[in-house]
């Protein structure tokens, strides 16, 4: 059985990937961590996750796993991610990674950490995304020079990056695709007397409300027609299983830098 360890184990995706991991047929949960000033350590980490005693407390120090896990799936914020890629570089831990918000710096210490350990990053665990991932990038090909692209993304209140980190990955994608700079090219919001549209522009809107898990449309509006491709999640278990898929993926690849494209073998070709 591959042993995951789970940092930021009492966030709302924490928690949700102890149930996966719990769940799953090939793994099992070796540990799961928190900020040792954290309340939650010491409790049962079963019933920090609402599924009954597993009889693993929930530790405060992340060296206290470095027996018991084969790799780590980290779902915490973006101060966290270096400290947590040093650890896992120095104890030789593959790491998958679902944190959102990152900055440049942040993507050069993914990159720096992939050149001694295995990484999955990705923006966005679920399946179904990143089956959209493929789909927006064909439609793209096909469309993307005649039609105006808008990416809608809605989340629910608590959110703190904006756009979502799929959003900007389906920007990423579309931009590629059409060979253009997305950083020169992104539209974010629109108000006043803005001018006529710029359909080399890609368009980004952001919604928050409620508990949305997560909507994400993309549209290729041309004149006389357009194309919506669209993707709702609801419920956050669905980004926790791909994320457990990726971490027993992950175990006894080589270093390196891994999507989950990657994972499902959806390379583009």
């Amino acid at each position: 059985m591959i042993r995951v360890g789970i940092f930021g184990a009492n966030g709302r995706m924490g928690r949700v990937l102890i149930e996966a991991t719990n769940n799953a047929d090939n793994l099992t949960l070796g540990g799961a961590a928190v900020r040792a000033d954290s309340a939650w350590v010491g409790m049962d980490v079963g019933e920090l996750a609402g599924i009954g005693k597993q009889g693993l407390a929930v530790s405060g120090d992340p060296e206290s796993l470095v027996d018991d896990v084969d790799v780590i799936i980290d779902f915490t914020l973006p101060a966290a991610l270096e400290t947590n890629l040093a650890w896992c570089v120095a104890n030789n831990k593959p790491i998958v990674i679902g944190t959102t918000g990152l900055n440049q710096a942040h993507k050069i210490a993914l990159n720096k950490a992939a050149q001694h350990i295995p990484v999955v990053f990705a923006a966005n665990y679920s399946i179904g995304v990143n089956l959209l991932l493929n789909l927006v990038r064909q439609a793209a090909r096909v469309m993307g020079e005649s039609a105006d692209i808008e990416i809608v993304e809605t989340h629910h209140r608590y959110k703190k990056d904006a756009p979502s980190g799929t959003a900007m990955a389906l920007g990423e994608f579309i931009a590629d695709e059409l060979q253009r700079d997305l950083q020169q090219c992104a539209v974010y919001g629109r108000e006043g007397d803005t001018g006529e549209r710029n359909q080399q522009t890609i368009g980004f809107a952001t919604v928050r409300a409620g508990d949305v898990v997560g909507d994400h449309t993309v549209i290729f509006a041309d004149i006389g027609e357009r194309l919506e491709l669209t993707h709702k999640a609801s419920s956050r278990l669905t980004f926790a299983k791909g994320a457990v898929r990726a971490a027993e993926w992950l175990v006894n690849r080589p270093a390196g830098l891994y999507s989950m494209q990657d994972v499902l073998d959806l390379a583009w070709q």
